[in-house]
């Protein structure tokens, strides 16, 4: 892979050389370019002087800054790497913390850092050092023209460096949560935890960026001059208000019941093809109940229920989801339910119970 910074990590009075290479490939998007309707030549961008409207090469721009006065300042590469800061040639450490206590809102871009030269030793001894301490390294380092805060952290052998934002570039919460005061009843969050516990633990690998898959569908059959694949019908209407709540949480642990089900019983697929179609279709189904509009099918469920069946059904649901609720409940650690108490936003719902 190739270096995007060479320096040295400042571990105390121990360096340890190192290069900065990306942890992320290539982003998942279909690259389209811009292209004149009538003919579909491409649209190209040229780089003209806005003073005598030449058309400039490379080397006739530099990077320059204009006061508000019109002055100009012409900064060249030389100028940017003979700052007179540390972190112009080094990863310098600040401190340590524990990796509970970074918020993720900071965490940025990851980079992986390689020992350069000899610097094998000393890089093992810190990856090894953090790795024992349960600790992440802070420190800071200008790289692409700027000065970044960062994180430095052990995964499998490897020390990664994340980028972190700067405290003053996060926004605050500020007018972001609800202000409306809400009521909600001990059931309705039972009936929410039987949905998270049938949903089940998520596994990132199995995850398909099926936006991507699709685009390229549609472009292959275009290509071809054949018609574009039909768009699936049922996830609309996504935005559409809840009018019972109790009956759209239990029509939607039925369908993630029945979509478990189904992947359990789907027959083993033979062939790369079809495991990749397979899992996104197991995964599609799975996902469904999130985005479908559950309105409609909650107005009939609470028409079509008798009141003392719904009332039955609650119960029932209510009691067993309390059971499973208060076992899991009492496995989480004390820490990381006073940990999640001191994050919680000033107004919480009232829980009344009913």
């Amino acid at each position: 892979m190739r270096a995007i910074w060479k320096g040295a990590i400042s571990f105390g009075l121990v360096s340890i050389p190192v290069k900065v290479v990306s942890a992320i490939g290539s982003e998942h998007a279909v690259k389209f370019h811009q292209m004149h309707r009538a003919d579909q030549g491409r649209v190209r961008y040229r780089k003209v002087c806005e003073l005598d409207g030449e058309e400039l090469a490379a080397g006739d721009i530099v990077r320059g800054y204009e006061a508000a006065d019109g002055r100009v300042a012409v900064v060249t590469d030389e100028d940017l790497s003979e700052l007179p800061l540390p972190t112009s040639r080094s990863i310098e450490v600040h401190g340590f913390l524990a990796g509970d206590d970074v918020d993720p809102i900071q965490l940025g871009k990851p980079y992986y850092l390689t020992p350069d030269t000899a610097g094998t030793k000393p890089y093992v001894l810190m990856r090894e050092a953090l790795r024992r301490s349960g600790k992440a390294a802070v420190a800071k380092l200008a790289m692409r023209g700027h000065e970044i805060l960062a994180l430095v952290r052990v995964q499998d052998d490897v020390l990664v460096l994340h980028q972190l934002y700067w405290p003053d570039e996060i926004n605050s919460t500020d007018g972001v949560a609800p202000t409306e005061r809400v009521t909600v009843t001990d059931a309705e969050l039972d009936m929410a935890d039987t949905l998270i516990d049938t949903l089940g633990t998520a596994d990132l690998s199995a995850f398909h960026d099926d936006y991507q898959a699709a685009v390229e569908d549609m472009v292959t059959a275009k290509l071809d001059g054949a018609e574009p694949p039909a768009a699936e019908g049922g996830a609309g209407g996504g935005g559409a208000q809840v009018i019972d709540l109790m009956a759209a949480l239990r029509q939607s642990v039925a369908e993630a019941q029945g979509a478990r089900k189904a992947v359990r019983s789907a027959p083993a697929p033979k062939g790369s093809d079809a495991k990749k179609t397979v899992s996104r279709s197991a995964k599609a189904t799975a996902a469904a109940p999130a985005r479908k509009s559950t309105a409609k099918t909650a107005a009939k469920s609470a028409a079509k229920a008798p009141a003392k069946s719904t009332a039955k059904s609650t119960a029932k649901s209510a009691a067993k989801s309390t059971a499973a609720g208060s076992a899991k409940g009492a496995a989480k650690p004390a820490a990381k339910s006073t940990k999640s108490a001191a994050k919680a936003p000033a107004k919480r719902p009232e829980r009344k119970t009913g």
